[in-house]
């Protein structure tokens, strides 16, 4: 499905699955309806077994049909790898510290049999709702758990498969698109060289603080070969936006990693407010405005900043802002001038 069509800012649903912070139920559906409220339809939802081991997509499932939500109004995204099982320890294996108060822990399972049985748990948790676009999820963290290079090639294989039940479920018509999404692009640009993919989610690496030109090569790449590309965790997973955590791990002063994030963090705050910018819409149009990117996700846990998160694609930055930061070195130089075409095409 190469003429897939999704609107430039989707919904991600981390924050139903009590990422950093547990909702409660009531604003969990106050984020659903103003999601709903301010998208076109049908409004585009990823989500995932990993958000909450499964909570996302049932909180999800509960919300829409609260709102009576007809199906035919909503597309579902979900990245399969991960199924829900029983929490036999204090707190989730999978991702300890940032899931808050599940009831359930996850497992990855990547294969034929696995993709399936992550397809089929999921949209059980969805209720009368279905998955239309999915994914294998986290095949970066499938590899890198490889305890050999004959453990590295069979997992391979065991992604492979999982794409050839993907692509059974779409022969079926039960899916209506298949991508991948992961944190670690080259199993992206590894599994495109093998799958033909229609959609792409590339998390918490092409973002205003990283964006590495053989990652634009290959964005471009997919551009080129008419792959849509989701790009998410613009703000890498919070911090550019004041969070605590870069991708997901905490950020510690007083370590040289550490110091350069909060170093380059506080240049760019300040470079945001000479110029009246806000940093969030700075990333998002960033974001947005890459080789291949026809959609953004974004996740809130406020559902005041629904209606504010859609508004920032259209916001207006002047040109003179993307100068002051690329003299003072937050922006790639090479890609400088790519950037300055697409924010402003003659």
């Amino acid at each position: 499905m190469k003429d897939l069509i999704l609107p430039q800012i989707i919904f991600g649903t981390s924050g139903l699955g009590n990422l950093y912070v547990a909702l409660p139920h009531e604003v969990k559906c106050q984020i659903v309806s103003q999601s709903i409220q301010h998208s076109q339809k049908p409004a585009v939802f990823d989500s995932a077994g990993k958000y909450g081991a499964g909570l996302a997509l049932e909180d999800l499932g509960k919300c829409l049909q609260e709102l009576n939500i007809a199906p035919k109004d909503v597309l579902i995204s979900n990245k399969l790898g991960w199924v829900r099982t029983e929490l036999k320890t204090p707190e989730p294996t999978f991702e300890p510290g940032v899931w808050i108060d599940l009831k359930h822990d996850a497992v990855q399972k990547i294969s034929y049999e696995g993709i399936l049985e992550c397809y089929e748990q999921g949209n059980e948790l969805l209720g009368i709702y279905d998955a239309q676009l999915v994914s294998v999820h986290d095949p970066d963290e499938y590899m890198a758990a490889a305890t050999s290079e004959a453990d590295k090639t069979k997992r391979y294989q065991d992604i492979l498969d999982a794409y050839r039940a993907l692509a059974e479920l779409k022969q079926q018509g039960k899916v209506k698109a298949i991508g991948v999404g992961a944190k670690d692009w080259k199993i992206i640009q590894k599994i495109s060289a093998d799958i033909d993919l229609d959609w792409a989610m590339i998390a918490n690496s092409m973002t205003l603080h990283s964006h590495p030109q053989d990652l634009l090569d290959f964005m471009t790449e997919l551009e080129n070969k008419g792959t849509a590309i989701i790009n998410s965790a613009v703000f890498n997973a919070g911090f550019l936006t004041g969070g605590n955590f870069y991708n997901y791990r905490e950020v510690l002063p007083q370590t040289p990693e550490g110091d350069a994030l909060i170093n380059w963090r506080n240049q760019f705050y300040e470079i945001c407010r000479e110029h009246e910018v806000d940093p969030a819409t700075a990333c998002v149009k960033f974001g947005l405005n890459a080789p291949g990117v026809t959609s953004i996700a974004l996740s809130t846990t406020n559902p005041n900043r629904v209606a504010s998160n859609i508004e920032m694609k259209d916001k207006t930055i002047p040109e003179a802002f993307w100068q002051h930061l690329n003299a003072a070195g937050l922006i790639s130089e090479s890609y400088f001038p790519n950037l300055i075409q697409r924010l402003y095409p003659q």
